[in-house]
């Protein structure tokens, strides 16, 4: 790769994970200032040439969710102005994803606008991780590489023995994701029948197929409070699994989630990547977080060469 060509911003979201995308890459983390005016306003200067270059913007969209979109928007709006020859949006984590549907009257859809002030910002491509569902692609009328952490968590529990294992949906529109994860454990797969009904409260009222005396691997694509694997916890104990484990992509676990989670005795594990950050103050003993700069770094440099990315989904990579 050549480093001429090539240039690496991050924005304040998760300056660690840029950084680790960098030294894969073997290009630096090239330096942006984000400063505030006496009037709340943000500006953004990003410090190195642009001009003709392949930009890429490393921010995931995490809390404060607003101040970092803003901030995205200001790089994407720099790197234009600045003549790059394309700039890529690296989003590991899109939280207006979940605002996919228009499930009551007179709702934003969220997910469609902010993917719309993207490309108007300037974003030529998208690379994300982990959309909340399939469609979210869809709202974006730029190139978008949407990957997925599946192999990475998957690799950490080869490690266990998998023999009597059942990947565990928490609702049935998670369950194409969890028997895909199970096929490459080579486990079994159930799942949770859920109903929301607030952002906090949910109520699961059975769990389809087979958990009893089996080592459970509760799946889901992200966990912020946690309501949702707590309900699930308490229909897999009705039914007696051997051991329940928890994983997910994105580990955002708000309000003491992580806590909560980390105190269930029979809960042996929380495992989740670093698309988002994970304070230490927060973290537990039970906690475990994979890196995915590595899968990132590779589809960045594909991007910029003009090479095949979901390629990398097509065969095993080398552990």
């Amino acid at each position: 790769m050549r480093e001429r060509d090539i240039a690496v911003f991050s924005g304040s979201a998760h300056p660690e994970l840029a950084a680790e995308v960098c030294a894969h890459l073997g290009v630096p983390l090239s330096p942006t200032r984000v400063s505030r005016f006496a009037n709340d306003c943000l500006e953004v200067q990003l410090q190195a040439n642009c001009r003709e270059r392949d930009v890429f913007l490393v921010q995931p969209l995490v809390a404060p969710v607003q101040e970092h979109l803003v901030e995205l928007l200001l790089m994407c709006d720099a790197a234009r102005g600045a003549s790059a020859g394309r700039i890529t949006v690296v989003m590991p984590h899109y939280s207006y994803a979940r605002s996919d549907k228009k499930d009551q009257p007179r709702i934003s859809l969220g997910g469609r606008l902010v993917a719309d002030l993207m490309v108007a910002a300037g974003a030529s491509r998208v690379l994300a991780m982990t959309l909340h569902s399939p469609q979210v692609h869809g709202f974006f009328s730029v190139p978008v590489d949407h990957l997925h952490a599946l192999r990475e968590l998957a690799t950490h529990f080869r490690r266990y023995d998998l023999s009597r294992t059942t990947v565990v949906s928490p609702d049935l529109g998670n369950a194409k994701e969890a028997a895909a994860f199970a096929r490459m454990l080579g486990a079994q797969v159930a799942a949770g029948a859920k109903q929301r009904f607030a952002d906090d409260r949910v109520s699961i009222n059975s769990v389809i197929g087979e958990v009893a005396d089996r080592d459970v691997i509760v799946l889901d694509d992200e966990i912020a409070k946690g309501s949702t694997v707590l309900e699930l916890l308490d229909r897999l104990r009705e039914l007696g699994p051997r051991s329940i484990r928890v994983a997910c992509t994105h580990g955002l676990f708000t309000s003491g989630a992580l806590k909560r989670i980390g105190e269930q005795p029979d809960v042996l594990e929380i495992v989740c990547t670093n698309t988002v950050p994970v304070p230490e103050a927060e973290r537990t003993d039970k906690l475990r977080v994979l890196t995915v700069a590595p899968q990132l770094a590779e589809a960045v440099r594909r991007i910029h060469n003009g090479e095949s990315v979901s390629a990398l989904f097509d065969a095993p990579r080398s552990e």
